[in-house]
């Protein structure tokens, strides 16, 4: 999709739709019902905070430091998880929403 610059606006020309693989939705969507359980506030929170580093991946993937295997990752502010992905010619994948606390690079065997 190809996005109008505005006048002072930094956003790049295009912005790369984004994917998952089957793993890292599941990750992300146990990862909100163990949330849900606790706390409809902190499910919420977390379900905004993935939406926000999916625009930034999506919107500024170079920003994001490099990471295991050539992938990158965002890093969650206020949640002990991050998102792993890697940029191809037409998309993004995510590969993981990996907990802080798993062993890294266990999603390897999904690239």
């Amino acid at each position: 999709m190809l996005v109008s610059k505005q006048e002072g606006s930094k956003l790049p020309a295009r912005i790369k739709p984004y994917s998952f693989h089957p793993e890292a939705e599941t990750e992300a969507d146990a990862a909100f019902e163990n949330y849900w359980v606790r706390s409809a506030d902190a499910a919420f929170g977390f379900d905004q905070e993935l939406r926000d580093a999916y625009q930034t991946l999506q919107i500024h993937p170079l920003v994001c430091p490099p990471y295991l295997h050539g992938t990158r990752r965002v890093i969650l502010e206020r949640y002990p998880f991050s998102v792993i992905f890697r940029e191809r010619l037409h998309d993004i994948q995510i590969i993981a929403v990996a907990h802080a606390k798993r062993r890294p690079g266990y999603w390897a065997t999904r690239l």
